[in-house]
């Protein structure tokens, strides 16, 4: 059986926002939703919120935020990554690879545990896409605040199966 990465959200009951209804709005910044040049899209910064914006586990890991409550976080902001791509070119089952994500978490001054949190969002691409499609090379960086008071965020790139036929949204 081939692997599928939508039937294995299926089976793992996940729920993937849908970013065309609304579409992806500017909320915080003059930016685009993703960028899909050739085979590989750039899903633009994600945050742990849902639709509405409500956050999840707001403010600073170390403070007021658990280690735990920050993994969470971040398979949120994941899943929300998943939206996106979906969004961008309409099937989970059109990554080939993730290329690079890049993580910020905020952090105190003492937490140096910011790979532990951002494996949350590690975590779940291998869950549903397979450790070989959905590993990737990955930086994770403690900052001291991010737009929204949210507790992270993190950038996506990963490889399609099929090239661009739009370049953007």
């Amino acid at each position: 059986m081939v692997w599928s990465a939508e039937r294995r959200v299926e089976e793992l009951g996940l729920v993937i926002p849908d970013y065309a209804n609304p579409p992806y709005g500017e909320r915080y910044a003059t930016m685009k939703a993703f960028h899909h040049l050739g085979r590989t899209l750039t899903i633009s910064g994600i945050t742990p919120e849902d639709r509405q914006g409500t956050k999840v586990h707001p403010g600073r890991v170390g403070e007021n935020v658990t280690l735990e409550e920050g993994y969470a976080a971040a398979r949120y902001a994941a899943i929300n990554v998943l939206g996106l791509i979906r969004f961008a070119v309409g099937s989970l089952d059109e990554v080939t690879g993730f290329i690079r994500t890049l993580t910020f978490v905020v952090v105190t001054p003492e937490f140096t545990d910011v790979n532990l949190v951002t494996n949350g969002a590690a975590d779940l691409f291998v869950e549903v896409f397979g450790d070989r499609i959905g590993r990737s090379t990955s930086a994770g960086i403690g900052v001291s605040s991010l737009s929204g008071g949210n507790v992270f965020e993190m950038i996506a790139e990963v490889e399609t199966r099929t090239p661009a036929k739009e370049i953007d949204a």
